[in-house]
């Protein structure tokens, strides 16, 4: 069974967010941050992975820290849910498009963290959300998934449809990373023996 629940509880954010990686895209996040829940519901319906999350952060501030943490929660419980990664693709790609918005994402699920993030967005905000916090998602999920994760926008002007194509496209990268090689026989995906 390839699942995994972490807690994560600092005095800025309390954070429970569990995963299965042979789900059926299934959701129920609750961070308390509205355009973050939506993208959350996108990485899970997109990589077909199960996805709980909930988040009690100090939203009195900002969203900061709720959305980081958030993403540092998922990216342990990725990376503890693969496992030892015998037997999986490793990689990922996706070329996404969304109405003026193409996205490319493409990943490595290495144990060698490292983002690439090429994505600008023509607003500031998308309703009441930062968008500098698509990013700051993102290098969470890469820091503690280990994930050499790299995400670029090829074209596109409307802040949310880039935003949302690049948590689609990260979705279908990883739901095409973590699925069994059916001719890997469990082999581990590296000369090296090790990942």
């Amino acid at each position: 069974m390839r699942r995994a629940e972490i807690t994560r509880n600092t005095t800025e954010t309390k954070i429970s967010v569990s995963v299965d990686l042979d789900g059926t895209g299934k959701y129920d996040v609750k961070t308390g941050v509205g355009f973050f829940d939506h993208m959350m519901e996108q990485l899970a319906r997109h990589s077909m992975i199960d996805i709980t999350a909930r988040a009690d952060g100090d939203l009195h501030i900002d969203d900061h820290h709720t959305v980081e943490d958030t993403g540092i929660a998922l990216g342990q419980a990725i990376k503890q849910a693969v496992g030892d990664k015998k037997g999986i693709n490793r990689y990922g790609s996706c070329l996404l498009p969304m109405d003026d918005t193409l996205v490319r994402a493409a990943l490595d699920l290495s144990n060698r963290p490292f983002l690439h993030f090429d994505v600008d967005f023509p607003s500031e905000k998308i309703g009441t959300f930062d968008t500098e916090l698509v990013r700051e998602f993102f290098q969470a999920l890469s820091t503690h998934g280990g994930i050499t994760l790299n995400i670029a926008r090829l074209s596109g002007f409307n802040s949310h449809h880039i935003a949302e194509a690049a948590f689609k496209a990260v979705a279908r990268s990883l739901r095409q990373a973590v699925e069994p090689d059916p001719r890997a026989a469990g082999a581990l995906p590296s000369t090296k023996g090790a990942l």
